[in-house]
């Protein structure tokens, strides 16, 4: 077992995958921050986030600040003697926070940094073409995703891969890095690697998603909305609108494609039109076809194509954007 003493921070179901490795490889959990419950649902019932459920299971200590700076948290903190903080899928830290234990506070981030700083690693990673991603253990510093890299593991992205199966992917490399992070501190032989070092990886944003940059363009390239679609799937969703014969137009969050070729028989007067094999629901694009295999129309549940055609048919169907 483990002799450091760890806090963790953190807060969704990513967070509970790592803390689950960890305490599976006798890493010594000390105490847990994580947010305070909300309202939500129908009756606004209070919710405890997956790390605080799952901290509760373990018997871990769990804090809930509402204001990182506040004093009595900060003395809370002290009081569990912490000589590491651990931070997945948390939240920016104050000075306050992360100087605060012996050996500094470590992040673990879903890309190579520098590479895909910023909320939605996983998905722009996957939204723009790429074929190998990976984690990454920094030392957190006054800025966002700028510390001293500690380690990195390098994965390959799948075809036709989703964000939701590469981030469950990553919970398991992800939770082993922090392990092995950890292991390092404590062995004294870590060798933080400044980021401006990494002269040969891309810097590439990884903005939060909205609405606006999870619509899909039906004039970009078959591979683009391809991927934009595997890269929000399955949260938040890639979306479109569809109108029907009565005028009518209903929003379509896509959530499995795959692509074909088809560029040398496409018929140019077809481009964007809706089509279906009884499998699957077609769209061709200026370059390929966008093959529809799983979708949810507004108002419905998730279906796959095949459910959704036997009762409805294409034809009553045309893209709005």
């Amino acid at each position: 077992m483990s002799q450091l003493r760890v806090v963790f921070m953190g807060t969704p179901d990513f967070s509970v995958g790592i803390m689950e490795k960890m305490l599976e490889e006798g890493i010594q959990l000390v105490g847990c921050v994580t947010v305070a419950d909300k309202p939500a649902g129908r009756g606004q019932q209070l919710q405890e986030s997956p790390v605080k459920r799952f901290a509760v299971a373990h018997a871990i200590p769990v804090l809930q600040p509402l204001k990182l700076k506040d004093e009595a948290f900060l003395d809370e903190l002290r009081a569990l003697e912490a000589d590491v903080f651990v931070v997945v899928a948390f939240r920016m830290l104050p000075l306050e926070v992360w100087k605060m234990p012996r050996f500094g506070t470590f992040n673990l981030h879903a890309s190579l940094l520098p590479d895909y700083r910023g909320a939605a690693p996983i998905n722009w990673a996957i939204i723009n073409g790429d074929k190998q991603t990976g984690v990454s253990t920094f030392f957190i510093d006054e800025a966002i995703d700028t510390g001293n890299v500690i380690a990195q593991t390098a994965m390959e992205i799948a075809e036709n891969e989703t964000a939701g199966s590469l981030h469950d992917r990553m919970m398991v490399t992800g939770g082993e890095l922090v392990v092995s992070t950890i292991r390092s501190i404590e062995a004294g032989t870590v060798k933080p690697m400044p980021q401006a070092q990494f002269k040969d990886s891309p810097m590439r944003p990884a903005p939060k998603l909205f609405r606006e940059n999870t619509q899909i363009d039906w004039t970009k390239p078959a591979s683009e909305i391809h991927q934009l679609i595997c890269g929000l799937s399955p949260y938040p969703a890639a979306w479109t609108r569809w109108v029907n014969t009565k005028g009518e137009i209903k929003q379509v969050k896509l959530f499995q494609t795959t692509l074909e070729d088809g560029s040398n028989a496409i018929n140019r007067a077809a481009i964007n039109n809706l089509s279906s094999d009884k499998q699957t629901i077609r769209v061709e694009c200026a370059d390929g076809i966008v093959v529809i295999h799983e979708l949810q129309l507004e108002g419905k549940k998730r279906m796959s194509a095949r459910d959704w055609l036997v009762g409805n048919s294409v034809s009553d169907w045309a893209i709005a954007d």
